[in-house]
């Protein structure tokens, strides 16, 4: 795990908020569900890239479309992009971008990221808006945690052992960010879903 503390400033977080929430008015935000239970999410979310991550009652999957409008994902901002290459040393693109936008009082239980093929990319994170608490774990449920915040403008990486590692966010704290129109929180994954080799 490796946490880049405030690597975005204000001027930058602002230049990609404004593609974010253009690539939103394409795919809206929607709310995923529970396998099998239909439980909603307390989160609502939304794609961007070649595949989008999405979870309702038939299960958990990437899919090259919109689960409401049935539209191709927009593409993942250059700036995202950039930061991967910068920040990775993964030789492939990431394929699908999470949009995960949390009121002040949503969170995500633990869990771990295991719906893809390739497991030598790294998680990509970075935070936007409000502070939240987030929980890293081992590679069992039960395995010791621990906390940390995480502020607008930085960026979480889960590589190598960590890459499936249980994780979670405990807590949004409300209006310690004025990024955002208002309170909450945007989460920007990046993955690589489908298999890379340095040939492609």
């Amino acid at each position: 795990m490796k946490l880049l503390a405030g690597y975005l400033d204000h001027s930058a977080q602002e230049t990609l908020l404004s593609e974010i929430r253009e690539i939103v008015r394409q795919a809206p935000l929607f709310t995923p569900c529970m396998p099998r239970t239909g439980k909603p999410f307390s989160v609502r979310m939304s794609n961007c890239g070649p595949l989008g991550w999405v979870a309702d009652k038939q299960g958990y999957r990437y899919q090259s479309t919109h689960p409401i409008t049935d539209e191709p994902w927009p593409n993942i901002p250059d700036q995202l992009l950039k930061l991967w290459s910068d920040l990775t040393d993964f030789g492939g693109e990431p394929e699908a971008c999470l949009i995960n936008h949390y009121e002040p009082r949503a969170k995500m239980g633990l869990h771990v990221d295991e719906d893809e093929e390739e497991f030598m990319a790294p998680i990509f994170s970075l935070s936007l808006g409000d502070d939240a608490r987030f929980r890293l774990g081992g590679m069992n449920r039960k395995d010791p945690t621990k906390s940390f915040i995480l502020h607008s403008g930085d960026v979480l990486l889960l590589d190598g052992e960590d890459r499936k590692a249980y994780h979670g966010i405990d807590r949004i704290y409300a209006g310690t960010s004025t990024l955002l129109k208002a309170p909450g929180r945007i989460n920007l994954t990046m993955r690589r879903v489908t298999s890379w080799n340095e040939t492609e």
